[in-house]
């Protein structure tokens, strides 16, 4: 395969989760509405995604490292279009949050694969620059979800925004099929015996660096969380943003994020992973503080949230790709489980924080604003403490 097609394939299947998530947040409060339902119960619908997203990548990572990446994909990809068919025509809440975990959980399969398929492909160092490529490609997926799901939910209703996802899957499916070259070479039968997964689950959470790195991603996913669960509530029901202009505050959001991605890929290559976070750890802690001090003022405004949140995505563009290839570089034979292990950890976080949110929901922006604070300042002591300590230190 072409590096350009590489980079397209990768693309798309780390923008699966953006688009999965983001895509039908502006028809969240109308679906809350539509089902009689109460916020809490609707935000299951999101984190219900993200945890059955994260426990799945526990056998998607082994799987491919036991037949290999294609068939992983293809299996996941298919069942997550046809969970997509189902969310559309749900009847109950509690009956699509059961199709949103199915589809959270095939989901699974594609980011785990992107991540050992970077891992397969290139040494770490490369490594880390060609999934900032792929994760600039998740960001313009995460632009363009928002508004455009504000648009098809404004016009045609919250199962439209649904019934897109479909489309996605689909063109994601058919893509692999048609185009998709196995990068596995070297299949390891022996990788989903329950010795051989006890072991090389072992070998790697032994890993100070898998550590630093898989908690990097993590911490700074945890603020992103934060606010994806409670800023549809916060913006257009307290602030009264149509659907469309919450749409656009994520499109600019997202904008900072693939930013981030691209100062990620030029600081990694002229001063290094270790420093390139730390650098992303000020943008991080000057976000979060920044909210806070904001409403400590009393300011009561949307760009209150905005201008901060554009801030800290600047720091997430930038370690998530540290964080993400780092904690797989120290494992070319088991890339998959490393990443699954990284992934687990990463959206148990994402979905604790969103949890957290959806249960302190009290009509303000307190909730939105201690999450992201918190978040902030986790993630600024991984990058200056535990990744200059253990950093990426691959093992061959």
């Amino acid at each position: 395969m072409s590096s350009p097609l590489v980079i397209l394939i990768l693309s798309l299947l780390l923008g699966l989760q953006p688009v999965t998530t983001d895509l039908y947040l502006p028809a969240l409060p109308a679906l809350t509405e539509s089902f009689g339902a109460v916020p809490a119960q609707a935000q299951l619908t999101l984190t219900a995604v993200v945890l059955a997203f994260g426990v799945s990548q526990l056998l998607w990572g082994p799987l491919s490292d036991r037949v290999g990446r294609r068939r992983v994909l293809l299996l996941g990809l298919s069942g997550y279009t046809l969970a997509a068919v189902g969310c559309v025509f749900a009847g109950s809440i509690e009956l699509l949050v059961v199709l949103r975990a199915l589809q959270g959980a095939c989901m699974g399969a594609g980011t785990v694969c992107a991540r050992a398929i970077v891992r397969d492909l290139y040494a770490p160092e490369a490594g880390a620059r060609a999934m900032s490529k792929g994760l600039s490609g998740l960001g313009v997926a995460a632009c363009l979800s928002p508004p455009l799901g504000g648009l098809i939910a404004e016009f045609f209703g919250w199962r439209a925004a649904l019934f897109s996802l479909v489309l996605v899957g689909a063109a994601a499916l058919y893509l692999i099929a048609r185009h998709f070259e196995e990068t596995l070479h070297e299949r390891h039968p022996e990788a989903l015996h329950p010795a051989v997964l006890a072991r090389t689950a072992g070998q790697i959470l032994g890993n100070g660096s898998f550590w630093a790195m898989a908690l990097l991603s993590s911490a700074t996913t945890g603020g992103l969380f934060c606010f994806l669960a409670a800023s549809s509530f916060v913006f257009i029901e307290q602030y009264g943003f149509s659907m469309t202009a919450y749409g656009l505050v994520l499109l600019s959001v997202s904008a900072f994020y693939i930013s981030g991605t691209l100062l990620c890929r030029n600081l990694v290559m002229h001063i290094g992973v270790k420093r390139t976070v730390v650098i992303g750890g000020v943008l991080s802690l000057t976000g979060g503080g920044l909210v806070a001090g904001l409403a400590l003022a009393g300011i009561n405004s949307a760009w209150a949230i905005i201008v901060p949140t554009w801030i800290y995505m600047l720091g997430h563009g930038i370690h998530q790709p540290c964080g993400q290839s780092g904690a797989i570089a120290p494992f070319p034979r088991t890339a998959g489980a490393a990443s699954a292990l990284a992934g687990f950890l990463m959206m148990v976080v994402a979905f604790a924080s969103g949890r957290w949110v959806g249960a302190h929901m009290d009509g303000t922006t307190q909730p939105l604003i201690m999450g992201m604070s918190f978040w902030s300042v986790a993630v600024a002591l991984v990058a200056w403490v535990l990744v200059q300590r253990a950093g990426p230190a691959p093992v061959r």
